[in-house]
């Protein structure tokens, strides 16, 4: 391996030669919903309003108002581009992240001349400063709640220093020096090194880090119970690239930064102070989320006081999200096929060989498990795995059974089990009354009064499209002759 240091640039320089997976333009584009609604349909894929596809990701040189930043999108938008970055076959991703949670390795901190994300500073006491004009940030509808920061590293640490950690939140900047941030109740541990400082009434010190590698991105997506309260996801970067992350000293903040982040804000998450989201639009929305729909706007958002804002010197890449699209299937759905392996492999190992968080479910909602039954007393395994993946995530709503002869990546095959090696009387299992997702819009007592009581519970569904292990032999796939040299045909 190189010993070239990891960083978005040098990822973007790997991909800059295939025009299938990236693509550039001179062409002027508005951030206020336009460079979303181009990339719409260019290629976001996920649950984006039709038509949309997976495509390459885009990188828009002319941004108006931004003379000289770039915005990328859809870096992460395709799996098999995921693939190609971190060097793997896309259908073992999740196995390649698995192995990568498992043996972390730690980030260390360099000094100021190795942090190209500090060559230029804006501090919040300089005259005329104003994050709106230093960043930007897109919004993806024109509905949104303002621009956000869709894809920022958000790093913190207990009060102690003795834990740190690394998580991904929506944050709309709502003021010259203030942004809104979306943090959702339980399992961030952002979130909880917050309420720490807000008990003690004293701002928590944080840098939003923006313009990543994206094993940096994927790996900070990793939640509990996969890394535990003082697992910092950074390590999971480290452990993928074989080379420990870069961090640097903030400049006016008591908390490391990402060295080769192309932006880096930092500040404080302000103690006992809430903004209402939409404050400076009042749509009543806040962004579009991964299910597809437009987020309400949160009514009390926690605040970040912003201290400074540091970039690269040349041509800084504002990086940026579209909620729904595949991308997020990359960023969450990835993370979680790992964590959900991990956690088959102690309890039921051998069983599951792989695992697809597909774009259907914005990569949480849903997951597809190919199983492996050894003897008939395998039977009832794979439901087994199914309970073992909703006991862990609680966002899962639809769980995929299919035998190890299925395409886990292609949805027609997927779906053809249900066809084929299905009967709705007796393989469907439905789990209702339990905890689920927030942003799925049918979680909702006027929607399911019977088993929902309060937002963000719902039914649980698996579908066991797997073949009874005495019946094998009744359901063998049509077998075809193997060519070898198949491709020749096609010269």
């Amino acid at each position: 391996m190189s010993d070239e240091r990891w960083d978005l640039r040098r990822v973007l320089n790997e991909l800059k030669d295939d025009p299938a997976q990236y693509h550039e333009t001179d062409v002027e584009v508005d951030p206020e919903a336009e460079l979303s609604g181009v990339y719409r349909y260019i290629g976001a894929g996920g649950t984006v309003e039709r038509p949309t596809q997976e495509g390459p990701a885009m990188m828009f040189n002319n941004v108006k108002g931004f003379p000289d930043t770039r915005v990328l999108m859809g870096l992460m938008a395709s799996r098999k581009r995921v693939g190609k970055m971190f060097h793997q076959d896309y259908k073992t991703l999740g196995h390649f992240l698995n192995k990568a949670v498992q043996k972390p390795v730690a980030p260390v901190t360099v000094p100021e001349d190795q942090a190209p994300a500090h060559e230029v500073v804006h501090k919040a006491t300089e005259a005329g400063f104003d994050i709106r004009k230093l960043v930007a940030a897109p919004t993806n509808t024109p509905v949104d709640a303002g621009p956000y920061i869709t894809v920022g590293v958000v790093l913190g640490s207990s009060m102690d220093k003795s834990m740190s950690d690394v998580t991904i939140h929506r944050m709309v900047l709502e003021d010259k020096d203030k942004l809104g941030i979306y943090i959702m109740p339980g399992g961030r541990h952002i979130g909880y090194f917050a309420n720490e400082y807000e008990k003690a009434n004293k701002p928590m010190p944080i840098t939003i880090n923006i313009g990543l590698d994206p094993a940096i991105t994927i790996g900070a997506t990793f939640e509990p119970p996969t890394t535990p309260l003082g697992y910092n996801e950074l390590g999971v970067a480290g452990a993928i690239r074989n080379q420990a992350v870069d961090l640097v000293d903030g400049l006016t903040v008591d908390e490391k930064a990402i060295a080769r982040s192309e932006y880096t804000l930092e500040g404080y998450i302000m103690p006992n102070e809430r903004i209402q989201e939409d404050i400076n639009t009042h749509t009543g929305k806040a962004m579009p989320e991964f299910p597809g729909y437009d987020g309400d706007a949160n009514p009390a958002l926690q605040v970040i006081k912003v201290t400074a804002v540091t970039h690269r010197e040349s041509h800084p890449i504002m990086q940026s999200v579209i909620g729904p699209s595949e991308e997020h299937v990359s960023m969450a759905g990835i993370p979680t096929e790992a964590s959900i392996l991990q956690l088959t492999d102690r309890a039921i190992p051998g069983k599951v060989l792989n695992v697809y968080n597909p774009p259907a479910g914005g990569g949480k909602l849903m997951t597809i498990m190919q199983i492996h039954k050894d003897n008939l007393a395998d039977e009832g395994i794979q439901r087994q795995a199914a309970l073992l993946a909703f006991s862990a995530f609680k966002e899962l709503k639809t769980v995929f059974l299919v035998d190890e002869d299925v395409d886990i990546f292609d949805m027609n095959d997927v779906v053809w089990t249900i066809n084929t090696r299905f009967q709705a009387d007796q393989d469907i299992m439905v789990l209702s009354g339990m905890r689920n997702h927030p942003l799925d819009p049918s979680e909702r007592p006027e929607y399911d009064p019977k088993s929902i009581r309060t937002r963000g519970m719902s039914s649980k569904l698996v579908i066991d499209g797997t073949v009874p292990f005495d019946m094998k032999d009744q359901f063998e796939r049509a077998q075809f002759k193997k060519v070898d040299d198949w491709q020749k045909y096609l010269k």
